[in-house]
Parts: C-alpha cells; sequence; structure tokens
C-alpha cells in the first residue's frame, strides 16, 4: 500500500475569481481528472480541501477518496503537507501529488510509483520532464515522515528535498507534464490555445 496525498486546499489567488481546479481538461474538471488518475492507481487517495462544503468538494463525488481538512492548511502548502501526511495510514512510502497539473494522468503516477524497483536506494522517486527539470508527483520513503512535521509557509516539501538531494531518483515524464501547472486565467487561455505557458 502507498497512500496518495492529493494537495486541493489552495485559495487559487492568481485565478482572479475563478476556481483552477474546476477548470475543465478534455471536459472534465482539473480535481476530477486528477483525483480519478490516483484512484485508477488502486492506492488508497486523500485529497486535502479547504473545506468539506467547498465547491472542490463536489468534483470528488463518486471517486473512492478520503476527503480531508486540515488545519495546517490556512498556514500554506507547508502545513497541508505536515497535517495530511500525519494523517495518512503507515505505509513504507508514500506519494504527494499536486491537484494543478494538466498533464499528469493515470501512466505517470504508475511511472512514479514503480520508481523503487529501478533505484531502490533512493529515499525520493520524483517526477521530471523530459529536459530533466524535477517536478511532481514525488514519492518518498516512510522513513521520511518525522520531516513533514516540521514543515510550515509556503515551501511544501521543499526542504524535506533539500535534505536528501543526494537520494533522490528523477523519473523522467513525457514532455512538461511533471512541471506544467496553471495558476492565472492567461496561462489557462495559453494552454487551451496549444500553446501552453512556460511556467
Amino acid at each position: 500500500m502507498t497512500p496518495i496525498l492529493i494537495l486541493a486546499a489552495g485559495l487559487s489567488s492568481r485565478m482572479r475569481g475563478r476556481d483552477k481546479l474546476a477548470e475543465t481538461v478534455d471536459g472534465v474538471p482539473l480535481l476530477t481528472r486528477i483525483a480519478g488518475a490516483a484512484v485508477a492507481s488502486g492506492e488508497p487517495v486523500h485529497v486535502a480541501l479547504p473545506a468539506l462544503d467547498h465547491p472542490r468538494a463536489r468534483l470528488l463525488d463518486g471517486l473512492d477518496v478520503v476527503r480531508l481538512v486540515l488545519p495546517g492548511s490556512a498556514d500554506g502548502m507547508g502545513g497541508t503537507l505536515r497535517d495530511g501526511v500525519k494523517a495518512l495510514p503507515e505505509a513504507a512510502r508514500l506519494l504527494v501529488l499536486l491537484a494543478d497539473l494538466p498533464l499528469i494522468g493515470p501512466d505517470e503516477i504508475a511511472a512514479v510509483l514503480a520508481a523503487p524497483s529501478a533505484a531502490p536506494h533512493a529515499l525520493i522517486w520524483r517526477g521530471a520532464a523530459a529536459d530533466g527539470t524535477p517536478g511532481h508527483p514525488i514519492l518518498f520513503d516512510g522513513s521520511l515522515r518525522p520531516g513533514f512535521a516540521r514543515l510550515g509557509g509556503d515551501d511544501g516539501a521543499k526542504a524535506v528535498v533539500a535534505a536528501h538531494r543526494d537520494r533522490t531518483h528523477l523519473v523522467p515524464l513525457p514532455g512538461r507534464a511533471a512541471t506544467l501547472d496553471l495558476d492565472t486565467p492567461e496561462a489557462w487561455a495559453a494552454f487551451r490555445s496549444g500553446s501552453a505557458p512556460e511556467t
């Protein structure tokens, strides 16, 4: 078992009133799409949300996921990770998945989950763009869980990743699947026009 934590508790503050996780990709809301891709892995999926009555919660209807509302989310992504990882069941590894990556699908998640078989001595297995730029998803060895307890602010898991850079294995994913996120209306417009923004 490898629990998956999807980070979907952010405010979409750069979207000027729109919710990026409700924007559609191939007719499917982004959060629905990425949660469905995670569920397809067969692993238990936990989704951090702003609130149980938030509109995003309805985007998960029909999907076998655990919905989490975490006090630490008020402290930024680091707080969400701190409380979210604490809420996950104990396991040999855990996968952290951002909810705003429109090109991540079941194949990309499966590739990162399978990476320990190719690099068994690593502690972190991280999706990367085709050009080698590190991105997401990120699979963490369970021994790293104590490091998440110290996270806070908006830096996410950077401290955990930096502390184990020498034992990080990059997993090449197609194109910019691991790195393309869409945080503004202009970025979404460019994505839909076929000219993916450089983010």
